[in-house]
């Protein structure tokens, strides 16, 4: 199904009944990340409504929208608008918890509860290495790489990156296409990965710094041995600047909606019922 917000198509899939949960994915990431395990384990319990964020999968940015966080955080208050989601769980995993965080403190009347999975939570110095490559600060730089050589250096190296992302645990056979990666692999994609990235890095520090307002209960899941984002720094380093919120560090690595979707939807009803 398609929507049509700010000019820009979304992309989105509304599944089962009961209380709703939005499903907001990460970098360079799809809705399909989520659909190929965690929706299932949701559906029965919960209305499941999941997006391609705009410039990924099958949604469309709209040329000259901006990717920071705020903005993100502002499509997705309007899509939840839009659809009559009445106060849903917003899962957020990786980026897509920085931007579950902005959409907390530019909206809280619109979000019941986070849960945040492997989220993107403190400024980085650093980019994780799988994501390197998208770290191109010039728009018309990134623009050339993108319709140039990106398309065939990420085909070669995209089953070493997704080792990477996916570390210590494996990578399901089927990922590449019911998990969606394959559709990454669009200069488009690239793109709008890397304006991201850029956006994201130079908003941290105003949304660190802001944490103190929120009002929505936040929980937080992660894996201990996540070797993209460090579970002690964005996990336990939220939890010292939100005292309030609830974090569960676990066995297992940053791609927990897929390699561990029976766990995360138990997590998610948990929440459900204390929400």
């Amino acid at each position: 199904m398609n929507v049509e917000i700010d000019g820009a198509r979304l992309h989105y899939v509304d599944r089962g009944s009961g209380p709703p949960v939005v499903l907001v994915h990460g970098l360079a990431g799809v809705l399909q990340n989520f659909t190929h395990s965690l929706t299932g384990a949701l559906e029965g319990s919960f209305r499941v409504i999941g997006l391609d964020r705009p410039g990924a999968g099958f949604s469309v940015r709209r040329r000259g929208a901006s990717a920071h966080l705020p903005a993100q955080a502002g499509v997705i208050a309007r899509f939840i608008e839009r659809l009559g989601i009445e106060r849903p769980i917003v899962v957020g995993h990786s980026l897509g918890g920085a931007i579950a965080l902005a959409l907390a403190l530019d909206h809280p009347q619109l979000a019941r509860a986070l849960a945040l999975i492997a989220p993107l939570t403190q400024p980085q110095r650093e980019v994780p290495p799988a994501f390197a490559g998208l770290k191109i600060p010039s728009a018309r730089e990134r623009a050339l790489v993108a319709w140039t050589i990106a398309v065939p250096l990420s085909l070669l190296g995209a089953r070493a990156a997704l080792k990477q992302i996916f570390a210590p645990e494996d990578v399901p056979k089927d990922f590449l296409t019911a998990g969606g990666a394959w559709t990454g692999l669009r200069p488009w994609q690239f793109y709008s990965a890397s304006t991201d990235m850029m956006a994201s890095l130079e908003d941290m520090p105003n949304l660190v710094a802001r944490y103190h307002e929120l009002e929505v209960p936040v929980h937080v899941l992660y894996g201990s041995d996540d070797r993209v984002l460090d579970a002690q720094l964005h996990g336990e380093g939220l939890r010292a600047q939100i005292p309030a919120a609830d974090v569960e560090i676990v066995s297992g690595g940053h791609m927990l909606p897929v390699t561990q979707p029976s766990l995360v939807a138990k997590w998610i009803e948990r929440i459900a019922a204390t929400a």
